[in-house]
Order: C-alpha cells, then sequence, then structure tokens
C-alpha cells in the first residue's frame, strides 16, 4: 500500500465550529483530522477566532465545554503557523478574512477550506484552492452524504 498523502489544510472558523458543534458534512472532517488524512493549519489570530466564535451565547457553552473542545479537538491536531501581519488587503469586501490565506500561504497549505463566500468566491489563491466542505470531501473520494453517511 502506498503512503496517504497528508493535505494540509487551513479550516475557517465557521467550518471548524460547524464540525464540533453541529456535525453534519463539515463533522466528517473531525476524523480526518485524527487520522492524520487532513493536518489542519492555524494561526494564533485563527485559534483566538475560534474561541471567540465558541463563547457567542447562542451556542450556550460554558468556559469548561470551550476549554475541551480547544485541547481536546482543536490544539492536539492543528499545527499553528506564526504570521506576520500584512498590510496587502486581498479581500477587500471582508479584510477579515485575509487571515486564513496568510496562514495558508505561510503553511504552504494545500487548500482551505470555509463555507465563507468571499473567500470561496475566489476559489484559489496563488497556489491554495479555496474550497467548501462538500468539494473537499468529494475531491478526497469521500463525498458527503446529505443524510450524513459517507
Amino acid at each position: 500500500m502506498g503512503k496517504i498523502k497528508v493535505v494540509r489544510v487551513v479550516v475557517d472558523t465557521n467550518v471548524v465550529v460547524s464540525a464540533l458543534l453541529l456535525g453534519g458534512v463539515p463533522g466528517e472532517l473531525i476524523p480526518l483530522w485524527k487520522s492524520g488524512h487532513l493536518k489542519p493549519l492555524a494561526s494564533p489570530k485563527i485559534i483566538d477566532e475560534y474561541i471567540r466564535v465558541l463563547a457567542y451565547p447562542k451556542f450556550k457553552l460554558s468556559e469548561e465545554e470551550i476549554n475541551f473542545l480547544l485541547y481536546f479537538e482543536i490544539i492536539p491536531f492543528f499545527e499553528v503557523i506564526e504570521v506576520k501581519q500584512k498590510s496587502q488587503i486581498i479581500i477587500s469586501a471582508d479584510p477579515s478574512d485575509d487571515k486564513c490565506i496568510q496562514c495558508a500561504e505561510k503553511g504552504r497549505a494545500d487548500i482551505i477550506i470555509s463555507g465563507d463566500r468571499h473567500l470561496l468566491s475566489l476559489k484559489q489563491y496563488k497556489k491554495v484552492k479555496i474550497m467548501s466542505t462538500e468539494q473537499i470531501l468529494s475531491e478526497l473520494g469521500l463525498s458527503a452524504d446529505p443524510h450524513g453517511q459517507s
């Protein structure tokens, strides 16, 4: 058997939060990052955003639950990439999305996984593809079934 190629990915906040809290199609990424098929990359800014969004009142998570998700579901599997802030704006419609592109560039990611329309509309930035969860699962040959069965 040949060695499985590890796909380096930046997982946008909307996908991480959906995967961890809602399951569904984004939830299918968790076993892929836990098994090493995907190597998620995140900058400190992205991790801060994960924490900030997990703390939204609508999710009703306690500090202990947020810490559990961070320290048992994210940190052990994600490679932290130090990114220097660039003054160039890449996505003028939503410059806050630039942090994903900058992390992907610095971490030599293959793909950014996002549900964000600004990022998805780019389709690619330099050598980095930008895909939805469904698109990456399809590309990996793990087409997402709308009923939660792959």
